[in-house]
C-alpha cells in the first residue's frame, strides 16, 4: 500500500501542475502570421482570438478575398504556434510522459 499513497500524492502534484500550467497558457499571446506580416492574429493560450491586425494597403475592396485568405493563414499559423507551445511546456509538467491519443491540453 505503501506504493499506493506515493502515486497518489504524485498524481495530486500532476494535477496541481496542470492548473498551473492552464493558467498560465490562458496568459500567453502568441502571435501568426501572414502575408509577409501584412495581417496578423494573436492567439492566447486556449486559442481564443484577442488581435487581428491588418496592414492598411490591403483594405481596399478588390483585396477582400484575399484579405480573407491572409486571415485564415494567419490564424493557421498562431494555432500551430500556439499547440507546439502547449506541448512544450506539458511536456516540462509530465517530465516527458506523453498522454494518450486523442488527449490534449487544456482539458
Amino acid at each position: 500500500m505503501k506504493n499506493l499513497g506515493q502515486l497518489m500524492k504524485q498524481a495530486q502534484e500532476m494535477q496541481s501542475r496542470m492548473a498551473e500550467l492552464q493558467e498560465k497558457l490562458a496568459a500567453l499571446e502568441i502571435e501568426g502570421s501572414s502575408g509577409g506580416g501584412m495581417v496578423r492574429v494573436t492567439l492566447n493560450g486556449k486559442g481564443d482570438v484577442r488581435r487581428v491586425k491588418i496592414e492598411p494597403s490591403l483594405l481596399k475592396p478588390e483585396e477582400a478575398e484575399v484579405i480573407e485568405d491572409l486571415v485564415v493563414a494567419a490564424a493557421a499559423d498562431a494555432r500551430a504556434k500556439v499547440e507546439r507551445v502547449s506541448s512544450e511546456e506539458m511536456a516540462k509538467v509530465t517530465g516527458g510522459l506523453q498522454l494518450p491519443p486523442g488527449m490534449k491540453l487544456p482539458f
